[in-house]
């Protein structure tokens, strides 16, 4: 009795396209704020840009503005249905970085927390890496 054995072929998993995971992080309540402010706007803007431009005290400021649509350099994220737009350059600033909405009895705003910052200025508005 003999038995012959067929050589088999491993087959090659299928590739997992994963998305990239974004360098920044908007929480729930920034979230649930932009698109609140965005419904208010005429036209509707397609997403929020975040960036880092030069400048302020520190050397370095954060820049958030609505978009309609991304850049040619830009990344382009989405969060919870919202698009963000990260500029390139803008990318190694904010990686890790975490934008909150928070009201308090001193007022209300967006509250960013990145690991990357080095020194702030004593107003908190700007920035050094």
């Amino acid at each position: 009795m003999s038995t012959t054995m067929t050589p088999t072929t491993p087959t090659a998993a299928p590739e997992k396209t994963t998305p990239k995971a974004a360098p920044i992080t908007l929480t729930a309540s920034a979230v649930a704020k932009v698109k609140e402010i965005m419904a208010q706007q005429t036209p509707v803007p397609a997403g929020l840009r975040v960036g880092v431009q030069g400048g302020g005290c520190s050397g370095f400021s954060y820049a958030m503005s609505f978009e309609n649509s991304a850049g040619m350099m830009d990344k382009t994220f989405d969060m919870d249905g919202l698009k963000v737009y990260v500029d390139a350059t803008s990318v190694m600033y904010l990686n890790g970085c975490i934008v909150d909405y928070v009201e308090t009895l001193e007022g209300a705003g967006f509250k960013f927390e990145n690991p990357n910052v080095k020194s702030t200025c004593g107003c908190g508005s700007s920035f050094s890496v």
